[in-house]
């Protein structure tokens, strides 16, 4: 099949414009050298979006070949000074075109635009405004311990970067990555998820046309089995970035070992939501919500095991039972006013449903949804009803693993120490939330929690000044501040004699 390299759209909100279709590189859209290409399906329909091309292996070494080429270019003639301008541009051009970015980002993943994709676009804002100021304050260390003997450190970018995005915000874990690699002066090839290629390919142009120099950043939508795997083992790729699965991250560190690339991994997650019976019980109904509700649940860092203290547990399942049913409607990614669109591939739905299933079957009581809707406007679509299962116990697979979709599992405790133990009980250990009025409990609970994040009184309120990332099974590294920038940089000592003599 060969396609033109773009072609024309008109969204169901009446904005139209040119989808291209081309793998961007060297500040160019072309086709693959295959001519292999795969489709955007839309999670509402189940009708074909778009085709855009495939890369493969082929693809890939252009793609880094045409990087490394740049890296000295970007590294030596572009100053920290200029590398943040380039970046405050690309924020610039987010904020001009947040409406349509918006709207090519629901209408390719099935988020609802107006109560979730636009946002996704100011989180780009927030990050490449965020990594533009650190571009020119990257340094190193003075280290003079002998008066005959100077030594200093410098910040080095690591050189060609690949970065592999998921599927459930591809322009925002895209800004996670691309700020801060290109903002300590490496270039990238960055590989979308096969599922939504559309709103990042679109975006692409926009580094030529701020002035990025070719070869600096190329994108690139493939299969991971293809394309990832290519990047895993590129030689001449210094770094993996990764966002996704637990599963796949695994593989990825050990093809990336083969080369000793650096690999940062955010992956799975389980992450627990911990209510004492001190409680703001109104904040932590809502925040549950959100912690688990927002983007169809398709949030590594949803808070989908909730453990309530056994005074107050009936009376938050009853309210929080209200309050989702209530406030989280569902509809199209068009729809005013829809909260809980569609999942984003008859794929994950399915294997949402699979694991409602098995939690009906292990005995969890369900206090609200448990099927699929498939009623009316969503017959053809991929929707799941919010759901929450009550009464879980420790040992239960929904309890234990990551569902990744609108579900939630809620159970009980009676002493904080069990609350801990609760919490504690998984292999993963990315997010975590606690609600309490007594913040010395809060702060030693924060302590005991293992979890790479803690949200005390609220839920997956994300910054890009701060830290995001995970122990156990949910990956090594950080993304986000001034941690994330690091991961992106590698030290270099410098000796200077200034007298010792042999």
């Amino acid at each position: 099949m060969s396609l033109e390299l773009e072609y024309p759209v008109t969204l169901p909100d009446g904005q139209t414009f040119k989808q291209p279709s081309g793998l961007f590189i060297n500040n160019e859209y072309i086709k693959s050298v295959a001519g292999k290409t795969l489709d955007s399906i839309n999670p509402s329909t189940g009708e074909i979006n778009g085709s855009v091309y495939a890369a493969e292996k082929e693809d890939v070494d252009i793609a880094v070949a045409a990087a490394k080429k740049a890296l000295p270019i970007w590294k030596k003639k572009f100053t920290g000074e200029d590398r943040g301008i380039l970046l405050n541009k690309i924020a610039d051009a987010f904020v001009k075109n947040r409406e349509l970015l918006g709207a090519i980002e629901a209408w390719d993943s099935g988020k609802n635009k107006e109560t979730n994709a636009v946002f996704d676009i100011d989180i780009c804002v927030q990050t490449f405004r965020y990594y533009a100021g650190w571009a020119d304050k990257i340094c190193g260390k003075l280290i003079q311990n002998d008066p005959l003997k100077l030594a200093y450190t410098i910040h080095e970018p690591l050189g060609v970067v690949g970065q592999i995005i998921p599927w459930n915000y591809p322009l925002a874990m895209a800004a996670w990555k691309l700020a801060p690699a290109l903002a300590a002066g490496n270039t990238v090839v960055l590989k979308t998820s096969e599922i939504t290629p559309l709103s990042l390919l679109y975006f692409a142009q926009t580094f030529k046309d701020v002035g990025f120099p070719a070869g600096v950043v190329n994108i690139l939508s493939g299969y991971g089995a293809t394309a990832g795997s290519a990047m895993c083992v590129h030689p001449d790729i210094a770094k993996i970035a990764f966002t996704g699965s637990t599963a796949t991250g695994k593989l990825i560190s050990k093809m990336a070992s083969d080369t000793m690339k650096l690999v940062t991994l955010e992956c799975g997650g389980k992450s627990p939501l911990i209510i004492r019976e001190d409680a703001d019980l109104e904040q932590a109904v809502k925040w549950a919500a959100v912690g688990i509700m927002s983007n169809q649940g398709q949030i590594c860092t949803s808070t989908s095991r909730i453990y309530v203290h056994e005074k107050i547990y009936e009376t938050f399942l009853t309210q929080f039972a209200q309050h989702v049913e209530q406030e989280y409607k569902q509809g199209t990614m068009f729809d005013q006013g829809c909260v809980v669109g569609p999942q984003v591939s008859k794929q994950q739905r399915d294997k949402v449903f699979n694991y409602i299933e098995i939690g009906k079957a292990e005995g969890a009581r369900v206090v609200l949804g448990g099927e699929k809707n498939e009623q009316g406007e969503f017959a053809k679509g991929y929707y799941i009803k919010p759901t929450i299962f009550a009464d879980v116990q420790p040992n239960m697979r929904i309890v234990k693993e990551e569902i990744f979709g609108p579900v939630v599992s809620v159970g009980k405790f009676s002493s904080d120490d069990e609350a801990i133990t609760l919490a504690n009980d998984t292999s993963y250990g990315l997010g975590s939330a606690i609600f309490t009025k007594d913040l010395e409990k809060a702060h030693k609970m924060a302590g005991e929690i293992e979890a790479g994040m803690v949200w005390i009184n609220s839920s997956n309120d994300s910054d890009a000044r701060i830290p995001f990332g995970g122990v156990k099974m949910s990956g090594v590294g950080r993304e986000l501040g001034e941690y994330g920038l690091n991961m992106y940089t590698q030290a270099k000592a410098v000796h200077v004699n200034l007298g010792l003599k042999l």
